[in-house]
């Protein structure tokens, strides 16, 4: 600097206020020129403060941006700038040997503060006028202010790494430089808020907002791990400037940055409670209040709490511009709820963290969802088709799934048209229909499922809350959620209770079964009737051996007990038991469900089915290739016999009659070497424990000898569990002592046999068979004798004392549930990529449906066929009457007066049908 310059800063340094108001239009100019040229940072800064100090109190707010602020702040910018390079420069030789180097820095660190104190002064000024600043007075003034609070709490963010060991030679210095920037901030965001901008801003004033707003979320970003408060308050601020200028800035807004930067944020602070909430339970403070850890777990969940609302209230404000990053807002609420119970990989934390955090990060992600669910681009992620999840999150998404479901009741038609529906067309973004979504998520479950996790279940009225499994939750919801469906929505929710339950996964299937029972129930009578003869024609429509005959069946056994008895008599009437095609429907059928007409009509066709059947295989000369009919007619006198707790006298004489043939032509040899015989045998075993109380001891030795031959070789599972059956029944019978020699020897030994196989299932079940018998038999020397090996003894022994040998640990469950998982998923999808099967294509048929109607009309038949059907109604009800009266002639109590006069107009109306003559 020439010293002709130098003498006028000494002179003006000695000038009063007076005389520095008077010479501000002259000497200012000269000064801001100076300012712009000097090269030497203490040049710089003495004319800086010369400015600031001494004549910015003379300028005019109107004259301030032009006449001081353009002239002078972009310089002072350049200038921290460079101090800052300077340091990053000759950090690295920083020592306390190095004296020279370390007053160096401490030089360079005083400077940057003053700079940032005549910034702060500008500030102070503008304070002092009455009337807030218009933005174009000032705009220099935000951005450079800005520029240089970034670089300072970067700085001070990595002051940690850069000035290594050697941090305690400047750390003073660095304080103040952050309390200094702390409060030229402060004053810098306090100046901000009192300008307003009418909706005839500039685009250069509107520009400048944007600026701002931008600026201070890049601040946000360093500052995050600095100072709780002045990060929650530059937060505040942001989100205040971008809704007080809303409709001037919103197409402008880094949207994107700024809500990714809220949920980053949010879950920076959400995991650092959870690991402070750890941190606490393992050191015991969980209840000590007063502590420094409970303190800082606290501040933490409160900035927690902001971010999450905050979060929600700009989305709720800027909704149509952040449909783009729903991906964003599905994975925070995924990550945050796998950090909760019933979540398997949350921790475990006391009572009151967790409650905390829960009103911190829960709570707020229920508002959030409210908020999402009109947006298309949200329905999109969370029910996108053929989903792609991690393993910790799949539990996350079933809940999430489960309260979109709760929710959607107070949602416009619009809204319940996108998560009900599904993509209608190509070329939407493929997603699935809420209910089916929901099924898929819940065969996701599986380790879930099976540990089991527990949920709180719903409030009853003058009852405790309980905890209920997965399976439990969902299925209340999924009810709750029918209950108020409207109508339009019917047929989707009838076509994915189909669709679950023809998929492989019988849990996911049982949770279908219980969801349609509940919508039977839940409607009118006719619904059930129609949904009934739905399901008993997919029944009808299976081959003998696949996975969905199974589901169908299941439901249809519970779905029978929802009709009326008007209705029962309709299905027996629309799928005739004497017919051997409809048998498939009658093997899924307890008769106990039926009224007392159906059950007698079911127990008559089924009966006379089976010995037709038995019959006609004796006048065939007993040919193995008939064998298959005669198997065909005992599984449904298997379910008929088994279906109710006391059958009538007449059903069982009948039924002991025709297992009693069957017994007698069973060969042991024949058996081994054939698997039809082998079925047959099952059936019989399964038979002869429900009626063992009216069998022939004879029968009794020839079953034993048959399951004597079958398990000396390696039999099927099944047969084995049907013998296990049959030898448990046998202990509610006694021998008598002249079959006592043939039969109790045997029975012991095969118990023997039993008991040692080495399947943990087979031995389990042989367990609970045997204790079983020995609980009720008359015949204890069969006990003994059957335990003449001492291994199997301390089992039998170790299982009726109720010993557990080793206690699986919750590491050792959650293993072997995952692995678990991974064979029965392979599993299921093997059998779903098999070839169609006839149910799925009848289900297709169905499904393909829009509007089915309450109750479907029967086809047409020939006049023949009508004939054929009304003579076997009327057939049946005679024989059951023939069979009811029988049953009477012994008792005390006769038939009603009435019957003899009602079979005469019987007789009469019998007499003029076959006197009648069609017209000609």
């Amino acid at each position: 600097m020439s010293q002709t310059n130098t003498s006028l800063l000494d002179e003006v340094v000695q000038w009063s206020q007076e005389t520095c108001r008077q010479q501000l239009k002259s000497v200012l100019p000269q000064l801001a020129s100076l300012h712009y040229k000097s090269e030497s940072w203490d040049e710089h800064i003495r004319i800086l403060k010369i400015i600031t100090d001494m004549f910015l109190p003379h300028i005019g707010l109107s004259e301030l941006e032009d006449e001081c602020f353009s002239k002078i702040l972009p310089k002072a910018v350049t200038m921290f700038d460079s101090m800052m390079k300077e340091i990053l420069d000759q950090v690295g030789g920083l020592s306390s040997q190095n004296t020279e180097l370390c007053a160096s820095l401490r030089n360079i660190l005083q400077a940057m503060m003053q700079i940032i104190d005549a910034l702060s002064c500008c500030v102070r000024h503008i304070g002092t006028f009455e009337e807030a600043p218009d933005l174009h007075s000032i705009r220099s003034l935000p951005t450079c202010i800005l520029k240089v609070l970034r670089e300072t709490f970067q700085h001070c963010k990595e002051s940690e790494v850069l000035y290594c060991g050697r941090l305690s030679l400047v750390a003073d210095l660095l304080q103040g430089l952050f309390k200094e920037a702390y409060s030229l901030q402060k004053g810098l965001l306090e100046l901000l808020d009192r300008i307003t901008l009418d909706s005839n801003a500039s685009e250069e004033e509107v520009s400048d907002i944007i600026t701002v707003i931008h600026s201070l979320l890049d601040i946000c970003s360093i500052i995050s791990n600095l100072d709780i408060a002045l990060h929650a308050n530059t937060w505040k601020f942001l989100i205040k400037q971008s809704l007080k200028y809303q409709t001037l800035v919103e197409e402008h807004l880094h949207h994107e940055d700024i809500s990714k930067s809220l949920c980053d944020n949010l879950l920076a602070c959400f995991y650092n409670c959870v690991e402070l909430a750890e941190q606490m339970k393992n050191a015991g403070l969980q209840e000590a209040t007063q502590s420094p850890e409970f303190k800082l777990f606290q501040k933490t969940a409160k900035m927690c709490r902001f971010f999450a609302n905050t979060l929600v209230h700009y989305l709720k404000e800027f909704k149509c511009f952040l449909t783009k990053f729903c991906s964003f807002f599905h994975q925070l609420y995924l990550q945050i709820i796998s950090k909760f119970p019933p979540s398997l990989c949350a921790p475990t934390l006391p009572m009151a963290l967790s409650e905390e955090l829960n009103a911190a990060a829960m709570v707020p992600m229920d508002a959030l969802l409210l908020q999402l669910l009109p947006l298309r681009p949200f329905a999109e992620v969370v029910l996108l088709k053929d989903q792609q999840l991690s393993p910790e999150h799949e539990l996350p998404q079933c809940l999430l799934l489960v309260s979109v479901l709760g929710k959607l009741n107070s949602q416009p038609e619009e809204v319940l048209q996108l998560w009900y529906t599904g993509s209608q067309f190509s070329e939407e973004t493929p997603r699935l229909p809420l209910y089916q979504a929901l099924f898929t998520s819940s065969r996701g479950c599986y380790i879930e499922r099976q540990f089991p996790v527990l949920l709180p279940g719903v409030m009853m009225k003058g009852q405790a809350q309980v905890k209920v499994t997965l399976h439990q939750h969902i299925c209340v919801q999924l009810c709750a959620n029918v209950a108020a469906l409207p109508p339009v929505f019917f047929p989707v929710l009838e076509r994915c209770l189909v669709n679950a339950l023809l998929q492989a996964d019988t849990q996911t299937a049982l949770l279908a079964t219980d969801v349609w029972c509940f919508t039977a129930r839940y409607g009118t009578a006719e619904l059930c009737l129609h949904h009934v003869l739905l399901i008993a024609q997919l029944v009808k429509a299976c081959s003998t051996e696949c996975y969905q005959l199974f589901h169908l069946g299941l439901l249809l056994k519970r779905m029978v007990f929802l009709m009326t008895p008007n209705h029962q008599m309709e299905l027996v009437m629309h799928f005739p038991p004497s017919e051997v095609e409809n048998l498939s429907i009658w093997n899924h059928v307890l008769v106990r469900a039926l009224s007392c007409d159906a059950r007698h009509r079911v127990e008559t066709d089924i009966i006379g089915l089976a010995q037709k059947a038995l019959t006609d295989w004796q006048n065939g000369g007993y040919k193995l290739g008939q064998v298959d009919k005669v198997n065909g007619a005992l599984l449904p006198l298997l379910v008929v016999i088994g279906g109710q707790s006391s059958p009538e006298e007449q059903c069982v004489l009948s039924s002991v009659r025709i297992i009693t043939q069957l017994w007698l032509r069973m060969s042991p040899e024949q058996a081994k070497t054939h698997s039809v015989l082998q079925c047959t045998l099952q059936l019989l075993l399964s038979i002869s424990a429900i009626l063992v109380k009216d069998i022939e001891h004879q029968v009794i030795l020839q079953a034993l000898l048959c399951v004597e031959t079958m398990v000396s070789q390696k039999c099927t599972d099944q047969l084995l569990l049907a013998a296990l059956t049959f030898l448990c029944s046998l202990g509610k019978i006694f021998i008598p002592p002249d079959s006592q020699s043939q039969i109790l020897p045997r029975l012991s030994h095969l118990f023997g046999v039993v008991l040692s196989e080495r399947s943990w299932l087979l031995h389990q079940h042989a367990l609970e068979a045997f204790s079983h018998f020995a609980e009720i038999t008359n015949h204890e020397e069969v006990i003994s004798q059957s335990l003449c090996e001492e291994e199997t003894k301390t089992k039998v022994v170790n299982y009726l004392s109720k010993t557990v040998n080793a206690q699986e640990d919750v590491a050792s469950q959650l293993q072997r549930l995952r692995l678990q998982t991974v064979v029965i998923e392979q599993h299921n999808k093997r059998l779903e990529n098999n070839k169609e099967s006839a149910s799925d294509k009848v289900a297709a048929q169905v499904i393909a449906d829009p509007e089915p109607c309450p109750k479907r009309a029967r086809q047409e038949t020939s006049a023949e066929e009508e004939y054929s059907r009304y003579i076997q109604i009327a057939e049946s009800a005679l024989k059951a009457l023939h069979t009811l009266i029988e049953g009477k002639a012994n008792s005390t109590s006769p038939p009603p007066q009435w019957l003899e006069s009602r079979l005469q107009e019987l007789q009469n109306l019998i007499t003029s049908i076959s006197t009648a003559r069609p017209n000609t």
